[in-house]
């Protein structure tokens, strides 16, 4: 792992889960303490995260949403693998329902111009979609949420609740197996409850850094979700578990 690369992890380590100890640190990334405890140095003078007494704790808002252009790039490869994935579950004259995650903007992206209705609350999905022909595109409008490039509040919810869709891509701040599914803040919250309402059948694409995070809003229970589609670094006894549950879950 590059020294650059050590930084990012480290830094998304703490920031899901709003501090970190230089021991588990240094099991995660595999290197001496000494080199955690310099790298959170350095970190530190850049302003990425606080130093604490045997550890680091985050300076970001925990209610906040990551900037889409943040979001962008982080685990980029494994939602590609996921979108790609979803993408498979899509038939012909479906309707289906995307969110505003990266994930669906990916699956935007590599959905074929076949006949489709999709709603979406994501200006970034809007657009993708927006050249291919054969695909009826429907956005909920709303309050614009400037961080995620998404439609929230009252009117993205009453749009909401005048459809109703075959299947729901989703994705979410976090994902705990007592917890359930967490998002960043109220209005993201509200509007994902909203859209599993809506949905015959939802799949919650969920890259494998988002397990075990407890975010800011509860959203739903883990039962309300049918398949979950995740990558190869989801731990086997969280794959146990999430099965034993009942869930459908696929590993890409």
């Amino acid at each position: 792992m590059l020294v650059a690369e050590r930084y990012e992890k480290i830094v998304q380590l703490v920031n899901e889960r709003g501090s970190m100890r230089v021991t588990e640190l240094s099991e995660l990334c595999e290197v001496t303490e000494e080199t955690i405890r310099r790298d959170l140095d350095r970190l530190e003078q850049s302003g990425r995260l606080r130093r604490s007494h045997g550890g680091a704790v985050s300076v970001r808002d925990t209610h906040a949403e990551t900037p889409y252009t943040e979001r962008e790039i982080m685990h980029a490869e494994e939602k590609k693998r996921i979108a790609q994935e979803a993408v498979k579950q899509i038939q012909p004259m479906d309707r289906i329902l995307l969110d505003a995650s990266t994930t669906a903007w990916y699956m935007a992206s590599y959905v074929p111009d076949i006949p489709l209705t999709v709603l979406t609350n994501s200006i970034k999905v809007a657009v993708e979609l927006s050249g291919k022909e054969k695909i009826e595109v429907i956005s909920t409008g709303g309050l614009l949420a400037a961080r995620s490039l998404s439609y929230v509040g009252p009117l993205a919810e009453r749009t909401l609740d005048a459809y109703h869709v075959n299947k729901l891509f989703f994705s979410c701040k976090g994902v705990h197996l007592d917890r359930g599914i967490r998002e960043s803040n109220e209005l993201q919250g509200r509007v994902k409850e909203k859209m599993l309402a809506i949905a015959d059948q939802s799949f919650l694409l969920a890259d494998a850094s988002k397990f075990g995070v407890q975010a800011f809003t509860h959203v739903a229970g883990l039962d309300r979700v049918h398949t979950i589609i995740t990558d190869q670094r989801l731990p086997d006894d969280i794959h146990v578990q999430l099965t034993e549950k009942g869930l459908t879950v696929s590993r890409v």
